[in-house]
């Protein structure tokens, strides 16, 4: 029946509003491009990166004046011909402004707290791996084109919920209506992106590489009795988060390198 203070790992969020105005700031150039402004950079860029003759094909095939998609948004094949950066530039790419306006809100909602407890290097690395991680199974189950942050956003969700569970203890009878609220999240987006349109295999894979990072590097809250007023701190070593990051790079890395070899 004792109070205790809580001690955040980050006093404010940073790494949210980085991310929220990098997104944002992507989504206005490739809405410049299409409407024809400042194209010029971004073809001499394609050229650069991939070759007058792939980049030609790109721009005579693809369908769409969007330069940025066409540089960074994840297509198997062209992963394939050694364009890695596919597999995390999608992240920052939208196909509409609905898309766009769906995810930074998620990321809004959901993004603040869990960076409070995280902090903001760990926090950065469990929204790239949520990221990649839902690339490389996209890469693996379809070939199509696919933009968006919401295999990021999977992986956020997956963390909320191991960080619940994990601090069940804390939170007395709220765990279950809390966890039971973000299964039910989780549920009806995957449900939706059975309409078609939308890339679940990069959903499942953002929300398979948050629950395995959060499950071994997320936060585990326990009272610190060293202080003048006991404190709830984070017990979890800053190291064994990082290599717990370093692990699960590998082996998305391992996967991808698997799957290009036998594509």
């Amino acid at each position: 029946g004792r109070m205790v203070r809580l001690r955040p790992q980050a006093q404010r969020p940073k790494v949210v509003y980085i991310l929220l105005g990098l997104t944002i700031f992507t989504y206005l150039l490739q809405e410049m491009t299409k409407a024809g402004i400042g194209r010029e950079p971004f073809l001499a860029l394609g050229r650069l990166l991939m070759g007058e003759d792939v980049f030609q094909f790109l721009l005579t095939e693809a369908g769409t004046r969007d330069l940025l998609i066409l540089l960074g948004g994840k297509n198997s094949s062209l992963i394939v011909l050694g364009q890695y950066w596919r597999l995390i530039t999608p992240v920052v790419l939208h196909a509409s402004l609905a898309h766009i306006g769906f995810n930074m809100y998620a990321l809004f909602a959901i993004g603040p707290a869990l960076e409070s407890y995280y902090g903001h290097w760990r926090f950065l690395a469990l929204y790239l791996l949520g990221a990649v991680g839902g690339n490389v199974l996209s890469f693996y189950m379809t070939p199509n084109w696919s933009v968006g942050a919401s295999t990021a956003i999977f992986g956020l969700v997956a963390a909320q919920g191991v960080f619940i569970y994990q601090n069940r203890r804390l939170f007395g009878r709220q765990a279950r209506s809390m966890l039971n609220n973000v299964f039910f999240i989780v549920g009806v987006n995957l449900l939706l992106g059975l309409s078609g349109g939308i890339d679940n295999w990069g959903h499942l894979g953002g929300l398979l590489a948050g629950l395995a990072y959060a499950w071994f590097a997320g936060p585990i809250l326990g009272i610190d009795m060293n202080q003048p007023v006991p404190e709830l701190s984070d017990q979890r070593s800053e190291g064994t988060a990082w290599m717990v990051a370093a692990v699960v790079a590998f082996v998305l890395a391992a996967l991808a390198l698997v799957r290009i070899n036998t594509y």
